[in-house]
């Protein structure tokens, strides 16, 4: 039979092999999230408080606190008011006032990076770190996080007393990413914008500090584009000096004191 209703089926056919084509080169690269994974969207406001427990009245849709000086209340606490809460982590660096410290042998431990008590992680020991960044992950599930920003997540762009190399960084920022959703959680890329190109597909959103104090905003556009949030801070510059250009490019900018405790100044 070839009547209208095989020509139509032909037709349909022809429109969905376009239609995947298209997808595939628009689409941005890597794994699409799963349908209950969050991926917050750009413009999405946030605070940031990294200097004790929680501080929960900021009208914001998004917070980003410490995983570990934050309990379990805290984060529901912030679920009852209506917000999606992320955890974060510090994944680069070893930090001698965090309860898992013995964990970490002497051989993965670097040179200081410069914040009191922190030393760079060999990020080239996915045998060693793998075990202890998962268990930490293990523990912002539990609390009831929504997300995970792991922390220092550009080591081989320093001095950390070893030869790290971008693809080392790469497979590391890989494996953090793969071993968060596992566990349902959607994680964020910290700064690292020589990667984005290659990590865009792989994580969630962007947390960035500093992109206009130095001219590097632009490097994380990719974010926006693939639908996903950049969550951006600056210190030393005045809302008036950035947030024009950053709220042009879809960025959730804000300026925050060094301390990140409470206090915010949002564009």
């Amino acid at each position: 039979m070839t009547g209208s209703g095989g020509r139509g089926a032909r037709w349909t056919a022809l429109l969905a092999v376009v239609l995947v084509v298209v997808a595939g080169c628009t689409a941005p690269a890597g794994p699409r999230p799963p349908a209950g994974r969050w991926v917050p969207r750009p413009g999405t406001a946030w605070q940031w408080q990294l200097d004790g427990r929680v501080d929960p009245r900021a009208d914001v849709p998004v917070y980003d606190i410490d995983g570990f000086e934050n309990t379990a209340g805290d984060v529901a606490r912030l679920h009852r008011d209506g917000r999606r809460v992320i955890c974060y982590l510090n994944a680069g660096a070893w930090e001698d006032f965090r309860p898992d410290k013995d964990d970490f042998p002497a051989s993965v431990r670097g040179r200081p990076n410069g914040w009191s008590g922190e030393r760079w992680l060999d990020v080239r020991r996915l045998d060693v770190l793998r075990p202890l960044m998962e268990r930490r992950l293990d523990m912002c599930r539990r609390k009831g996080f929504d997300a995970v920003e792991p922390d220092l997540m550009d080591g081989y762009l320093h001095d950390t007393g070893f030869p790290l190399r971008a693809a080392h960084q790469l497979a590391y920022n890989r494996m953090i990413a793969d071993a968060a959703h596992r566990r349902g959680l959607s994680v964020g890329l910290k700064n690292d914008l020589p990667q984005i190109p290659e990590l865009v597909g792989r994580f969630d959103f962007a947390v960035n500090e500093q992109c206009a104090e130095f001219d590097e905003c632009a490097r994380l556009v990719p974010f926006v584009r693939a639908g996903k949030a950049v969550f951006h801070v600056e210190y030393a510059l005045a809302p008036g000096d950035f947030c024009a250009e950053t709220r042009r490019l879809g960025l959730s900018s804000m300026r925050k004191r060094l301390r990140l405790d409470p206090w915010r100044q949002a564009c």
